[in-house]
């Protein structure tokens, strides 16, 4: 993988991310892992013994437009639930990456280079700097 190593595209090796900051960021992260399982917990609850979000009891819906309402309420609770899912997967894959090579957190993937704090700050499980993310996104546009 291009960028994995501690060196930047001019053969300088850079510097790993200092202590403090490495502690910032697992801290936002494991808060941000605990929001989201909280999150999945709740949207767990529609999908419960009765499937119900609204705590009816009844196994059946009196009207056809309560039936659509319910179907329409567990699609919403999935698609949430999924979409939480992949992010709690990309939380736990840069916790890994955090542990596992503290030298090389906040690297890019791509080209090697420091990621921008305020990129990590927003978004902590960034493995791409902009530059790169953005030429990713262009490149999945054309």
């Amino acid at each position: 993988m291009a960028g994995s190593n501690a060196a930047s595209k001019d053969g300088k090796k850079s510097k790993p991310m200092p202590k403090k900051q490495l502690q910032h960021f697992e801290k936002r992260l494991l808060e941000e892992r605990k929001r989201v399982l909280k999150e999945l917990g709740h949207h767990g609850e529609a999908f419960g013994p009765n499937g119900d979000a609204d705590g009816d009891t009844s196994a059946y819906s009196f009207h056809m437009a309560d039936q659509g309402t319910d179907a329409m309420e567990r699609e919403k609770a999935f698609l949430f639930a999924s979409q939480e899912g992949r992010f709690l997967f990309h939380i736990d894959q840069a916790l890994r990456r955090l542990y596992k090579s503290p030298e090389t957190f906040g690297k890019c993937h791509q080209c090697g280079e420091d990621i921008a704090f305020e990129r990590l700050d927003a978004l902590p499980h960034a493995r791409y700097c902009f530059a790169c993310k953005q030429r990713e996104e262009d490149a999945k546009k054309g």
